[in-house]
């Protein structure tokens, strides 16, 4: 008898690596705090970047993020406090209040802004950074925008509380479809020493980002506490419990691409000479198709 693992042996994801996010600035000087992006975790396929931002002092981000491009690459704004106003070379406008979210996909090239909105003196929210496969990079644009009533929500039990923006928990679609690289995209709540479960197919990338509290995952019984970034190993269920201060935290996943990539700033390509077209075309004025 060996012993390997038999194929209908169902696996929970461990914990393969925990980051803590790097403060840093971004846009015309926000301060946040860069979990995917940065020198401890620069890519998780198709996850480019994943910036969580939050302060009450205005100062650290009212200058927001205005006029710049994107190509190659879906943004998704997803806000928790405050409110920010959005406005795109294609015409879109809108304000992403908390809890609503904003799922932008930049495909041959947009270009856009986000502007805090100063109520209460409180933002927080996120912006990931999907990518997009070679053959989907130069699609058309578009731009969707769902406010929090149209996000789902699903609680199991009392101590348990899932706000599903994008794939599906328990048999209930999220609020964004249509996504490239099916990614998955959760807010979880859970009250202390909960215990959440979730069926993530083997294959895909996923990850916790921890906000709230703390969780315990699997690999020793391994304690994470926010702000921190958990990324999950291999299997085929994802199982977390809170710590007795319970937890908010963000779980994401999402089909790798396998692909090259060729990145520079704002622009996520798959060769150099990809990279050099977007900014002769900026230069040009022939950016925006």
């Amino acid at each position: 008898m060996n012993g390997n693992r038999s194929e209908g042996e169902t696996r929970v994801r461990k914990a393969e690596k925990v980051v803590v996010p790097e403060t840093t600035s971004d846009g015309a000087g926000v301060v946040l705090k860069r979990a995917i992006g940065s020198l401890k975790l620069s890519y998780a396929d198709p996850f480019l970047l994943l910036d969580h931002f939050g302060s009450d002092d205005p100062e650290e981000y009212i200058a927001g993020f205005p006029m710049h491009p994107h190509r190659g690459i879906e943004t998704v704004t997803y806000i928790l406090r405050g409110s920010v106003k959005h406005r795109d070379s294609e015409g879109n406008e809108g304000i992403i209040r908390a809890g609503g979210v904003q799922w932008m996909t930049a495909g041959s090239g947009i270009i856009h802004e986000e502007m805090p909105q100063l109520e209460g003196g409180r933002l927080e929210g996120f912006q990931l950074w999907v990518n997009l496969p070679a053959a989907q990079k130069m699609m058309k644009p578009r731009y969707r925008e769902f406010a929090p009533d149209e996000i789902p929500v699903h609680e199991p039990s009392s101590g348990i509380s899932v706000r599903i923006i994008a794939g599906e928990y328990e048999g209930t679609a999220g609020a964004v479809t249509d996504l490239e690289a099916a990614p998955s995209f959760l807010d979880v709540t859970l009250a202390p020493e909960f215990r959440f479960e979730a069926r993530v197919s083997r294959g895909r990338t996923a990850f916790l980002y921890i906000y709230r509290g703390g969780v315990i995952v699997p690999r020793d019984d391994a304690r994470a506490a926010a702000p921190s970034l958990v990324l999950l190993g291999e299997g085929d269920v994802v199982s977390v419990e809170a710590a007795n201060e319970g937890s908010s935290f963000l779980l994401i996943h999402g089909n790798p691409l396998h692909e090259p990539i060729a990145r520079y700033g704002p622009f996520v390509m798959n060769t150099k000479e990809e990279i050099r077209t977007a900014l002769s075309e900026l230069n040009t004025e022939t950016f925006i198709k």
